[in-house]
């Protein structure tokens, strides 16, 4: 155990936050905070830390824990490039390559004693520098800036130009470097793609020490986590298992609390009316048959009504009027700003009742092309055609829809004035926005309190083609499962970009990954009707993706102009790739093969570093087992065990050598 919190409460203004905490973290063990936003996660966080006291209780830490801490926002302020603040992490080791190279420098020059003597300190601080992981600090530097998506020159750039997003990045980046006893990790897919949450569930998976991390992204802390730790009404309850079997627990829980205490409110009412009917028979036997009823009753244990869920908005969203069956049509679209060129030959087909999901890397322009289908930006070439009554609703990540001098109940007000003040109220409390809250202007609103406005205004447009950009960003758990249960029973059309897999997962029908300035179609279950068809889309997108991409990587074109039974993969002869794009293609391969002889050394390394380490434990059960007294005059015992011992160290000098040769096999 490197972590036990016992019995911790902590309050602020006479207010409980935390109320007896109790739970602990195994060596090695990947666990999840959970609960709703002000639920007291970061101030649970900051205890464990050692940033706050608690008022009562205590926190146990193993001795000599190391703890590395991402949150949400950092600022990393430094003069470095990415490349060179990421490579400071790792100072000594580059300090004792340094030296190594000094050694060699004087030992061609020296002789005799005084190149005997440079020798020796060349070796006691090789074998120092190859312990230490010398030999492939690089590389993981190289994995970890390629992984997080800094390739390239993005990794030279300076950390003084970068966006806040981006020094996160880079600060999770170091923290991933220094690889301490235990990382904990506040909202660490914020600010990363698909990709790079997917390079980082395979790095913690992989990695030796312990997690734990607070996360609304529930994909990740389903691949991750094996114990979800959930505070809710200031308490807290440890489940075993990721976050799809907490949910599931959760759920049996709080159907069988509310079970017991339906059946227990049942049997009162039926009690007290028994009661008054034997009252009402008003004979001497009744009444006191009725009385004995009474002290009964009195006696009777009463089960508390469970806590519910808490606060949820509620959303419903249903389509003015039914659109025609072709809803979006999109030809030969292309857009570049200035040298930066982001795509072209877009084109694809939306029909009616598809819920359709948009991915892609960051930068790749989905955002761009969600504007430009709103007719926020124009396109330099392309046409887009929309069906029959279709009226589009459009939820902005950046929700510029909203205007920042208007209060809560203007922007509802002032966007549909045939609504009266109580109608307003009604829908503002509908979305957790009650009392002095309406009166709030949208410039100091939280991004999750935007968010909610602009789902607000959404419902009340009563659009049939719903355009969504990341709208589940800033959201909590449970509002994020609100709108996942409106958007699956809405009857309309969805189009959405999201980086949020587990939302994918459950309200798409099929897929649009924009990769490489191509558009490659995933349909996903066509074959089960609304809503079982939402459920599994992105996994069934993994599935498929590699043979997509592989035939992608052939120099096979991709076609999206409309939806097909499966992946739109036509032959060369019906759809030719520029000579840009074909170049392009066969940049990408090449990434492709870097990237699979990347993973092949990593899990050569590794398979070298699991043989090493368990031949060093052998060695070292050995040498113990030859200290016991009764072995020391077994002259047998210790001539066998000493046999072993050296086929053991044989083994282990060739796959130090092998390591090493793995480890230097790429530099930064």
């Amino acid at each position: 155990m490197i972590l036990a919190l016992s019995h911790i409460s902590k309050a602020f203004l006479e207010k409980p936050v935390l109320t007896d905490i109790t739970f602990h973290l195994e060596k090695g063990e990947k666990a999840a905070i959970v609960g709703a936003n002000g639920a007291g996660k970061t101030t649970l966080l900051r205890i464990i830390l050692g940033e706050l006291e608690p008022d009562s209780g205590t926190v146990t830490r193993s001795r000599d824990l190391t703890i590395g801490y991402l949150a949400q926002k950092q600022n990393v302020s430094s003069g470095n490039t990415i490349r060179a603040e990421l490579l400071s992490v790792k100072a000594p080791l580059i300090a004792m390559e340094q030296q190594l190279s000094d050694y060699e420098q004087q030992m061609a020059l020296a002789k005799g004693e005084a190149l005997d003597s440079l020798m020796e300190k060349y070796n006691l601080l090789q074998d120092r520098f190859r312990n230490l992981g010398g030999y492939g600090y690089r590389g993981e530097v190289n994995g970890v800036l390629t992984g997080l998506g800094f390739s390239g020159e993005e990794a030279d750039q300076q950390i003084s130009t970068l966006s806040g997003g981006q020094k996160t990045r880079v600060a999770l980046g170091k923290l991933l470097l220094e690889r301490p006893d235990l990382i904990i990790l506040d909202e660490p897919t914020n600010h990363l793609d698909i990709a790079s949450t997917g390079w980082l569930e395979s790095f913690l998976l992989s990695y030796k020490g312990s997690v734990l991390v607070v996360s609304h992204d529930r994909y990740f802390l389903d691949r991750i986590v094996s114990k979800v730790i959930e505070l809710e009404n200031t308490r807290c309850t440890v489940f075993p298992g990721n976050y799809t079997a907490y949910a599931a627990a959760k759920k049996k829980l709080r159907d069988s609390q509310m079970h017991a205490y339906l059946n227990n409110q049942a049997e009162i009412r039926h009690q007290e009316e028994v009661i008054e009917k034997l009252r009402r028979f008003n004979r001497e036997k009744s009444i006191r048959r009725a009385e004995s009823r009474e002290k009964m009753l009195q006696k009777m244990t009463i089960v508390e009504k469970p806590a519910g869920p808490g606060e949820e908005m509620r959303l419903s969203l249903k389509p003015c009027i039914t659109s025609g069956r072709d809803v979006l049509h999109v030809e030969n679209l292309a857009m570049s700003f200035g040298s930066n060129h982001l795509f072209s030959g877009i084109s694809f087909d939306i029909h009616r009742g598809e819920h359709v999901a948009l991915i892609g890397d960051n930068g790749t322009g989905k955002t761009t092309m969600l504007k430009i289908l709103n007719g926020i930006l124009t396109p330099d070439e392309g046409l887009i055609r929309t069906g029959v009554n279709v009226h589009i609703g459009y939820y902005d990540q950046e929700h510029h829809v909203l205007h920042d001098d208007n209060t809560v109940f203007e922007e509802i007000a002032d966007a549909h004035p045939d609504m009266n003040n109580t109608e307003i109220r009604n829908l503002l409390a509908s979305f957790l926005f009650t009392g002095e809250d309406v009166f709030k202007q949208i410039r100091s609103l939280s991004g999750g309190e935007k968010g909610r406005v602009s789902l607000a205004k959404l419902m009340l447009s009563e659009a049939n083609f719903l355009i969504l950009d990341e709208p589940t960003n800033h959201l909590d758990i449970v509002s994020k499962e609100v709108l996942e249960n409106a958007l699956n029973s809405y009857e309309g059309t969805v189009l959405c970009v999201s980086h949020d897999r587990y939302f994918i997962n459950h309200t798409a029908s099929r897929i649009l990954s924009l990769t490489h300035e191509v558009i490659l179609d995933y349909p996903g279950y066509t074959d089960q009707p609304a809503p079982a068809c939402y459920f599994g889309c992105y996994d069934h997108y993994l599935e498929k993706s590699g043979q997509i991409e592989d035939t992608l990587l052939a120099g096979a074109g991709v076609s999206a102009a409309g939806r097909q039974d499966s992946a739109s993969v036509s032959s060369p002869a019906d759809n030719m790739m520029s000579e840009e794009t074909t170049s392009g293609s066969k940049d990408w391969k090449a990434r492709k093969e870097e990237q699979a002889r990347q993973r092949k050394r990593e899990n050569d390394l590794k398979k070298c570093e699991d043989k090493i380490s368990a031949l060093e434990e052998k060695n070292a059960a050995i040498e113990q087992e030859m200290a016991l007294p009764e072995n020391c005059t077994d002259l047998g015992k210790l001539n066998t065990l000493t046999k072993e011992k050296a086929a053991n160290d044989e083994s282990l000098a060739a796959l130090y050598d092998q390591w090493e040769t793995l480890s230097t096999a790429d530099s930064v």
